[in-house]
């Protein structure tokens, strides 16, 4: 199915499993340095799953199967034009205060990441937003602290503090998918924390709907 949909992507495997295992834990610490500046790492938020980035088909074929053995592909999906897997992991993987049922493995795309392996986790506020800008109205209520990053004013010393931190609003959406999910994405670094307000497993069940 894959090879089909990137015929271009590279062949050969550039990243395995085993060198997962070994980089969470500095995925771990990023992930929670970038959730203390952020100010959410109190804020009780549900995190629904962790995403991967690969630059070839072979990798992503190899993390496939040897996800597989530990879980169940609960989605297989069309989104932007590529497949993206989620699987549901019989033992859910811990991050800090989190444990995290599901793995996200998009499949390559035309673009070639800086650095492949874990990329995101997705945290899931109690909100109805069906667009960014109610999302990102909701999020400051949650976390006040977060209003000169999400509507920045230059002059403040806030402004600066988060300078490093880049903001992407989106609604990604799949081929089946009939919930609207906007998502706010602060990305730091090689890391990233998305923020919406429905999880993977209520979007997926979308999909069902006629």
């Amino acid at each position: 199915m894959a090879k089909s949909n990137k015929p271009t992507a590279p062949l050969t495997a550039s990243i395995s499993y085993e060198q997962l295992t070994q980089h969470w834990s500095v995925f771990e610490t990023q992930i929670l340095a970038l959730l203390d500046t952020l100010d959410l790492a109190d804020k009780a938020l549900f995190c629904d799953h962790v995403a991967l980035r690969v630059n070839s088909i072979a990798s992503a074929d190899a993390l496939r199967e040897a996800f597989s053995r530990m879980g169940n592909i609960i989605s297989d999906n069309i989104i932007n034009g590529r497949p993206i897997l989620i699987i549901e992991l019989d033992t859910p993987l811990t991050l800090g205060q989190f444990s995290i049922e599901c793995v996200e493995l998009p499949y390559p795309s035309d673009k070639a990441y800086p650095q492949e392996g874990w990329e995101h986790i997705e945290l899931v506020i109690e909100s109805t937003a069906e667009d960014c800008q109610t999302l990102s109205q909701d999020l400051i209520t949650l976390c006040p602290t977060l209003k000169p990053l999400l509507q920045p004013a230059p002059s403040t010393p806030e402004f600066e503090l988060y300078q490093a931190i880049k903001v992407k609003m989106s609604s990604p959406k799949g081929d089946k998918e009939r919930l609207a999910n906007p998502t706010i994405a602060f990305k730091r670094d090689n890391v990233c924390i998305k923020v919406h307000s429905h999880g993977i497993k209520a979007v997926i069940e979308s999909e069902q709907l006629t």
